[in-house]
Protein backbone atom coordinates (compact mmCIF):
# COMPACT_ATOMS: atom_id res chain seq x y z
CA UNK A 1 0.00 0.00 0.00
CA UNK A 2 1.26 3.44 -0.88
CA UNK A 3 2.74 5.44 2.03
CA UNK A 4 0.98 8.62 0.92
CA UNK A 5 -1.99 7.86 3.17
CA UNK A 6 -2.14 9.98 6.30
CA UNK A 7 -3.97 9.40 9.57
CA UNK A 8 -4.73 12.38 11.83
CA UNK A 9 -5.42 11.27 15.40
CA UNK A 10 -7.36 13.64 17.62
CA UNK A 11 -6.33 13.11 21.26
CA UNK A 12 -9.11 14.37 23.53
CA UNK A 13 -7.76 16.51 26.39
CA UNK A 14 -4.55 14.50 26.94
CA UNK A 15 -3.55 16.32 30.13
CA UNK A 16 -6.95 15.96 31.79
CA UNK A 17 -8.16 12.63 30.45
CA UNK A 18 -5.30 10.13 30.45
CA UNK A 19 -6.06 8.16 33.60
CA UNK A 20 -5.02 4.50 33.78
CA UNK A 21 -2.62 4.60 30.84
CA UNK A 22 -5.19 5.27 28.14
CA UNK A 23 -2.52 7.11 26.14
CA UNK A 24 -1.56 3.59 25.11
CA UNK A 25 -4.52 3.61 22.73
CA UNK A 26 -3.08 6.64 20.93
CA UNK A 27 0.36 5.05 20.75
CA UNK A 28 -1.04 1.78 19.41
CA UNK A 29 -2.90 3.46 16.56
CA UNK A 30 0.13 5.60 15.78
CA UNK A 31 2.58 2.70 15.69
CA UNK A 32 0.38 0.31 13.73
CA UNK A 33 -0.20 2.98 11.12
CA UNK A 34 3.51 3.84 10.94
CA UNK A 35 4.50 0.17 10.63
CA UNK A 36 2.43 0.17 7.44
CA UNK A 37 4.28 3.27 6.20
CA UNK A 38 1.37 5.65 6.72
CA UNK A 39 2.02 9.22 7.80
CA UNK A 40 0.62 9.97 11.25
CA UNK A 41 -0.20 13.30 12.86
CA UNK A 42 -1.48 13.74 16.42
CA UNK A 43 -3.64 16.77 17.26
CA UNK A 44 -4.37 17.61 20.89
CA UNK A 45 -8.07 18.39 21.16
CA UNK A 46 -7.80 20.45 24.34
CA UNK A 47 -8.66 23.93 25.56
CA UNK A 48 -6.44 25.49 22.90
CA UNK A 49 -8.02 23.53 20.05
CA UNK A 50 -10.56 25.10 17.70
CA UNK A 51 -13.66 23.60 16.07
CA UNK A 52 -11.61 23.41 12.87
CA UNK A 53 -9.02 21.28 14.68
CA UNK A 54 -11.78 18.85 15.65
CA UNK A 55 -13.08 18.75 12.09
CA UNK A 56 -9.58 17.96 10.77
CA UNK A 57 -9.04 14.64 12.53
CA UNK A 58 -9.64 11.12 11.18
CA UNK A 59 -9.79 9.21 14.48
CA UNK A 60 -10.72 10.50 17.94
CA UNK A 61 -9.31 8.97 21.13
CA UNK A 62 -10.53 9.85 24.62
CA UNK A 63 -9.40 8.43 27.94
CA UNK A 64 -10.53 8.29 31.53
CA UNK A 65 -10.60 11.11 34.06
CA UNK A 66 -11.49 11.94 37.63
CA UNK A 67 -14.73 13.81 38.32
CA UNK A 68 -12.98 17.19 38.67
CA UNK A 69 -11.18 16.78 35.35
CA UNK A 70 -14.41 15.76 33.60
CA UNK A 71 -16.06 18.92 34.87
CA UNK A 72 -13.21 21.05 33.52
CA UNK A 73 -13.44 19.35 30.14
CA UNK A 74 -17.17 19.93 29.85
CA UNK A 75 -16.78 23.62 30.72
CA UNK A 76 -14.52 23.90 27.68
CA UNK A 77 -16.21 21.49 25.27
CA UNK A 78 -19.25 23.61 24.56
CA UNK A 79 -20.71 25.65 21.71
CA UNK A 80 -19.02 25.30 18.35
CA UNK A 81 -16.50 22.77 19.65
CA UNK A 82 -19.26 20.51 20.97
CA UNK A 83 -21.14 20.80 17.69
CA UNK A 84 -18.00 19.92 15.71
CA UNK A 85 -17.52 16.82 17.88
CA UNK A 86 -21.16 15.83 17.42
CA UNK A 87 -20.97 16.22 13.65
CA UNK A 88 -17.78 14.16 13.42
CA UNK A 89 -19.17 11.22 15.37
CA UNK A 90 -22.62 11.36 13.78
CA UNK A 91 -20.99 11.35 10.34
CA UNK A 92 -19.00 8.20 11.09
CA UNK A 93 -15.57 9.36 12.23
CA UNK A 94 -14.18 6.35 14.11
CA UNK A 95 -13.01 6.67 17.68
CA UNK A 96 -12.41 4.90 20.96
CA UNK A 97 -13.60 6.49 24.19
CA UNK A 98 -12.71 4.96 27.55
CA UNK A 99 -14.32 5.31 30.98
CA UNK A 100 -14.80 9.05 31.53
CA UNK A 101 -15.06 9.89 27.84
CA UNK A 102 -18.25 7.88 27.20
CA UNK A 103 -19.81 9.58 30.21
CA UNK A 104 -19.08 12.92 28.56
CA UNK A 105 -20.64 11.73 25.30
CA UNK A 106 -23.81 10.71 27.13
CA UNK A 107 -26.59 12.91 28.50
CA UNK A 108 -25.05 13.42 31.94
CA UNK A 109 -22.88 12.00 34.70
CA UNK A 110 -23.86 12.28 38.36
CA UNK A 111 -20.78 11.98 40.59
CA UNK A 112 -20.86 10.48 44.05
CA UNK A 113 -20.59 14.00 45.45
CA UNK A 114 -21.16 17.31 43.73
CA UNK A 115 -23.20 18.62 40.86
CA UNK A 116 -24.42 16.71 37.82
CA UNK A 117 -22.06 17.08 34.86
CA UNK A 118 -24.01 17.61 31.66
CA UNK A 119 -22.73 15.70 28.61
CA UNK A 120 -22.91 16.22 24.87
CA UNK A 121 -25.91 13.94 24.40
CA UNK A 122 -24.32 12.16 21.43
CA UNK A 123 -24.87 8.76 23.05
CA UNK A 124 -28.25 7.89 24.53
CA UNK A 125 -26.94 6.92 27.96
CA UNK A 126 -26.63 8.27 31.49
CA UNK A 127 -24.03 7.51 34.15
CA UNK A 128 -24.63 7.75 37.89
CA UNK A 129 -22.24 7.13 40.77
CA UNK A 130 -24.25 5.39 43.54
CA UNK A 131 -22.26 7.12 46.30
CA UNK A 132 -18.81 7.30 47.84
CA UNK A 133 -19.45 4.25 50.04
CA UNK A 134 -20.37 2.06 47.06
CA UNK A 135 -17.84 -0.50 45.90
CA UNK A 136 -16.12 0.38 42.62
CA UNK A 137 -16.25 -1.88 39.57
CA UNK A 138 -12.64 -3.04 39.37
CA UNK A 139 -11.07 -6.03 37.67
CA UNK A 140 -10.38 -7.85 34.45
CA UNK A 141 -13.03 -7.67 31.78
CA UNK A 142 -13.89 -9.90 28.84
CA UNK A 143 -16.71 -9.07 26.45
CA UNK A 144 -18.19 -10.51 23.30
CA UNK A 145 -18.66 -7.72 20.75
CA UNK A 146 -22.36 -7.62 19.86
CA UNK A 147 -22.66 -4.18 18.19
CA UNK A 148 -23.92 -5.29 14.79
CA UNK A 149 -21.66 -3.33 12.43
CA UNK A 150 -18.51 -3.64 14.52
CA UNK A 151 -19.01 -7.37 15.16
CA UNK A 152 -19.50 -7.96 11.43
CA UNK A 153 -16.46 -5.89 10.45
CA UNK A 154 -14.16 -7.48 13.04
CA UNK A 155 -15.27 -10.98 12.12
CA UNK A 156 -14.58 -10.16 8.48
CA UNK A 157 -11.09 -8.89 9.39
CA UNK A 158 -10.12 -11.68 11.78
CA UNK A 159 -12.11 -14.66 10.58
CA UNK A 160 -13.70 -15.32 13.96
CA UNK A 161 -16.23 -13.97 16.43
CA UNK A 162 -14.67 -10.96 18.22
CA UNK A 163 -13.97 -10.95 21.94
CA UNK A 164 -12.19 -8.15 23.77
CA UNK A 165 -10.12 -8.32 26.95
CA UNK A 166 -9.42 -5.33 29.17
CA UNK A 167 -9.50 -3.96 32.70
CA UNK A 168 -12.25 -1.88 34.27
CA UNK A 169 -12.00 0.58 37.15
CA UNK A 170 -15.03 2.84 37.55
CA UNK A 171 -17.42 4.03 40.21
CA UNK A 172 -20.17 5.21 37.87
CA UNK A 173 -22.91 2.93 36.61
CA UNK A 174 -24.07 3.46 33.05
CA UNK A 175 -27.55 2.76 31.74
CA UNK A 176 -28.12 2.65 27.99
CA UNK A 177 -31.11 4.13 26.20
CA UNK A 178 -31.58 3.50 22.50
CA UNK A 179 -27.86 3.37 21.78
CA UNK A 180 -26.48 -0.06 20.92
CA UNK A 181 -24.27 -1.80 23.49
CA UNK A 182 -20.67 -2.47 22.47
CA UNK A 183 -20.87 -5.98 23.81
CA UNK A 184 -22.02 -8.62 26.26
CA UNK A 185 -20.06 -9.24 29.46
CA UNK A 186 -18.38 -12.65 29.61
CA UNK A 187 -16.23 -11.85 32.64
CA UNK A 188 -16.44 -8.75 34.84
CA UNK A 189 -19.13 -6.16 35.51
CA UNK A 190 -19.35 -3.86 32.49
CA UNK A 191 -21.69 -0.88 32.37
CA UNK A 192 -23.46 -1.44 35.67
CA UNK A 193 -22.96 -5.00 36.91
CA UNK A 194 -26.66 -5.74 36.43
CA UNK A 195 -27.81 -6.02 32.82
CA UNK A 196 -24.77 -7.74 31.27
CA UNK A 197 -23.98 -4.93 28.84
CA UNK A 198 -20.61 -3.26 28.31
CA UNK A 199 -19.94 0.00 26.55
CA UNK A 200 -21.84 1.49 23.65
CA UNK A 201 -21.40 1.82 19.89
CA UNK A 202 -22.55 4.74 17.76
CA UNK A 203 -21.82 4.92 14.01
CA UNK A 204 -18.09 4.09 14.23
CA UNK A 205 -17.44 5.28 17.79
CA UNK A 206 -16.51 2.73 20.46
CA UNK A 207 -17.38 3.65 24.05
CA UNK A 208 -16.12 1.33 26.78
CA UNK A 209 -15.12 0.98 30.41
CA UNK A 210 -12.25 -1.25 29.30
CA UNK A 211 -8.81 0.11 30.08
CA UNK A 212 -5.74 -2.07 29.73
CA UNK A 213 -5.24 -0.07 27.54
CA UNK A 214 -7.83 -1.60 25.23
CA UNK A 215 -6.01 -1.45 21.89
CA UNK A 216 -2.64 -3.03 22.82
CA UNK A 217 -4.56 -6.00 24.19
CA UNK A 218 -6.85 -6.14 21.14
CA UNK A 219 -4.73 -4.83 18.24
CA UNK A 220 -7.25 -5.89 15.59
CA UNK A 221 -9.56 -3.14 16.95
CA UNK A 222 -6.82 -0.57 16.29
CA UNK A 223 -6.58 -1.91 12.74
CA UNK A 224 -10.34 -1.57 12.36
CA UNK A 225 -10.12 2.08 13.45
CA UNK A 226 -7.31 2.76 10.97
CA UNK A 227 -9.01 0.96 8.10
CA UNK A 228 -12.35 2.62 8.78
CA UNK A 229 -10.74 6.06 8.96
CA UNK A 230 -8.85 5.57 5.69
CA UNK A 231 -11.92 4.31 3.86
CA UNK A 232 -13.93 7.30 5.02
CA UNK A 233 -11.18 9.80 4.27
CA UNK A 234 -10.09 8.53 0.86
CA UNK A 235 -13.36 6.90 -0.26
CA UNK A 236 -11.51 3.78 -1.39
CA UNK A 237 -11.93 0.06 -0.54
CA UNK A 238 -8.75 -0.04 1.56
CA UNK A 239 -7.56 -3.28 3.19
CA UNK A 240 -4.67 -3.34 5.67
CA UNK A 241 -1.71 -5.68 5.43
CA UNK A 242 -1.52 -7.98 8.46
CA UNK A 243 1.16 -7.36 11.08
CA UNK A 244 3.01 -9.87 13.24
CA UNK A 245 0.78 -10.05 16.32
CA UNK A 246 1.75 -13.44 17.72
CA UNK A 247 2.87 -12.06 21.10
CA UNK A 248 -0.31 -10.02 21.51
CA UNK A 249 -2.43 -13.06 20.68
CA UNK A 250 -0.45 -15.18 23.14
CA UNK A 251 -1.06 -12.55 25.83
CA UNK A 252 -4.79 -12.65 25.12
CA UNK A 253 -4.80 -16.44 25.33
CA UNK A 254 -2.91 -16.32 28.63
CA UNK A 255 -5.46 -13.91 30.07
CA UNK A 256 -8.39 -16.05 28.96
CA UNK A 257 -6.78 -19.05 30.65
CA UNK A 258 -6.06 -17.07 33.80
CA UNK A 259 -9.68 -15.95 33.99
CA UNK A 260 -10.86 -19.49 33.18
CA UNK A 261 -12.85 -18.27 30.20
CA UNK A 262 -13.72 -21.34 28.13
CA UNK A 263 -11.49 -20.99 25.11
CA UNK A 264 -13.53 -23.53 23.16
CA UNK A 265 -16.29 -20.95 23.21
CA UNK A 266 -13.99 -17.96 22.70
CA UNK A 267 -12.10 -18.37 19.38
CA UNK A 268 -8.95 -16.28 19.05
CA UNK A 269 -8.58 -13.60 16.37
CA UNK A 270 -5.59 -14.25 14.14
CA UNK A 271 -4.93 -10.64 13.11
CA UNK A 272 -6.14 -8.31 10.38
CA UNK A 273 -6.11 -9.56 6.85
Amino acid sequence: MSPHYEIVIGWLYPKLMSTYGDRGNVITIQRRAQWRQFNVKIVNLDSEATPEDIKSVDIIVGGGAQDRQQELVMRDLIGAKAEAMRQKLDNGTPGVFTCGSPQLLGHYYEPGAGQRIEGLGILDLVSIHPGENTKRCIGNLVIEVTATKLARDLEEMTGTKPYLVGFENHGGRTKLGKVEALGKVIYGLGNNGEDGTEGAFHQNAIATYSHGPLLPKNPFVADWLIQTALRLKYQQPILLKPLEDELAMQAREAMFKRLKVNLSNVPQPVGAS
